[in-house]
């Protein structure tokens, strides 16, 4: 054979060799493939399993072009982006059960997911990729004559599939017939335990009852939260504002009550209080007039709580009424019913000042609904008040006083700001007569 300039040095261009025997000598009884067959082989193989996977011009998106710590500029957002880099490829190299992940347009989950693929496709592994709505629009075609593959063919491929990634998965706005779509395939491979990685912009919180289960079962799934955003809870919260941020147990005067009944009863409510933050179980409720100290101590055990990671909520009665009044607008950028449900099984929810609010019926309902939820999902809940338990409507104080749920504890320190007036007032009365 005359051999070609352009082709292997080793096969000449015959793309099979005799392998060597363990003298050295060729083994003319056998054909192996050339290395630079076997290069061609894999290029095909994983031209193929591209082609399969759906990935189109997503094909450039891998591990190498992907920036280590996100692209915010947030130092805590690419401390939890880095953290998730390193999760993410310990899934590309293994991949097993789901792996969700979750955050906002821009936080780089897209690219994540893609890199998952084009490992595995690089390491000869099959894997499917396709965006929810591309999902759903295929399926629909998939109902049409003249479509290529029948819709039961394609469903089942993607349900089978080794790995199957699903970008964006967002349940707002689909119709009755999608939905239980993505209901049938969720639940074939939750129970089957295949493979799959989600990308989403919900918070798992928000989805169905079924798939939130799915998503936070430690067995099956693992989520990642690639970027800390404010919800529209975070928005409600109190504690963002200076004063009530700095209301900790620490700073928290008992020494202030020159009484020693007084003092003492006031020691009894910061030891309720540090104990309920260490394991928030059940309702308290701190009773007292205007600055004795009640809303301080109620501050302390959120803000003991948000340092732990818990998820709490600390609002003014009076403020939660006004801002789901508000959502009613047309300008509200949360419904709503859905500002509601947040606050109702939010998982610590503090409400400062009750009583403190306008008694028209609509905000007697609200507060009743509010309380009555958890009260049924025994949820943990701080509440003070200046009323008197007889002054608060009978259907909401009867579920107050309830002792299988809640401690009631009426702190009996007088308003302290009186105190400081009453000082400030005699250190001006002492200066003037000098």
């Amino acid at each position: 054979m005359v051999e070609n300039e352009a082709s292997c040095p080793i096969c000449k261009g015959a793309r099979f060799v005799h392998p060597l025997l363990p003298d050295g000598s060729p083994d003319y009884s056998r054909l192996i493939p050339c290395k630079c067959t076997g290069k061609d082989i894999e290029k095909k193989r994983a031209g193929r399993l591209q082609a399969v996977s759906n990935l189109g011009n997503l094909t450039n998106l891998t591990f190498d072009n992907l920036v280590p710590e996100g692209r915010s500029k947030d130092a805590a957002s690419q401390k939890l982006f880095a953290r998730a880099l390193e999760e993410v490829k310990k899934y590309a190299a293994e991949p097993h059960g789901w792996l969700v992940l979750v955050g906002p347009v821009g936080s780089g989950k897209t690219h994540l997911a893609c890199a998952v693929a084009n490992f595995r496709i690089a390491q000869g592994q099959p894997v499917f990729y396709i965006t929810v709505a591309d999902l759903l629009d295929h399926l629909k075609s998939a109902f049409s004559p003249n479509s290529d593959v029948g819709y039961d063919e394609l469903f089942e491929q993607i349900k089978e599939s080794k790995l199957l990634i699903l970008d964006n998965l967002n349940y707002v706005g689909t119709t009755l017939w999608s939905k239980s779509k993505l209901d049938q395939l969720l639940e074939y491979r939750f129970n089957s335990r295949l493979p799959t990685l989600i990308t989403t912009s919900m918070p798992v919180e928000e989805f169905d009852n079924d798939y939130a289960g799915h998503i936070n079962d430690p067995d099956v799934s693992h989520v990642i939260v690639l970027r800390k955003e404010s919800s529209s809870l975070q928005s409600l919260d109190s504690l963002d504002l200076e004063l009530l941020r700095n209301m900790k147990f620490d700073n928290f005067d008992t020494r202030r009550l020159s009484d020693p009944e007084l003092r003492q009863n006031l020691e009894q409510a910061l030891s309720i209080a540090m104990e309920y933050a260490r394991t928030p179980q059940g309702w308290l409720i701190f009773q007292g007039l205007n600055g004795c100290g009640k809303t301080h101590l109620a501050a302390a055990i959120a803000n003991s709580l948000r340092e732990k990671g818990r998820e709490v909520l600390f609002i003014v009665v009076s403020d939660l009424l006004d801002h789901l009044r508000s959502s009613f607008g047309p300008d509200s950028r949360v419904s709503y019913d859905s500002l509601f449900e947040k606050i109702k099984k939010v998982p610590v929810l503090v409400l400062d000042d009750f009583g403190e609010h306008a008694a028209t019926p609509w905000a007697q309902e609200k507060i009743y609904q509010l309380i009555n939820y958890r009260y049924n999902a025994r949820l943990a809940t701080v509440i003070t008040t200046c009323l008197d338990l007889e002054q608060i409507e009978n259907r909401v104080s009867s579920r107050m006083v309830d002792p299988s749920l809640s401690l009631n504890f009426n702190i009996r320190a007088p308003d302290y700001r009186g105190d400081i007036r009453r000082s400030s007032a005699s250190r001006s009365h002492g200066k003037s007569k000098s």
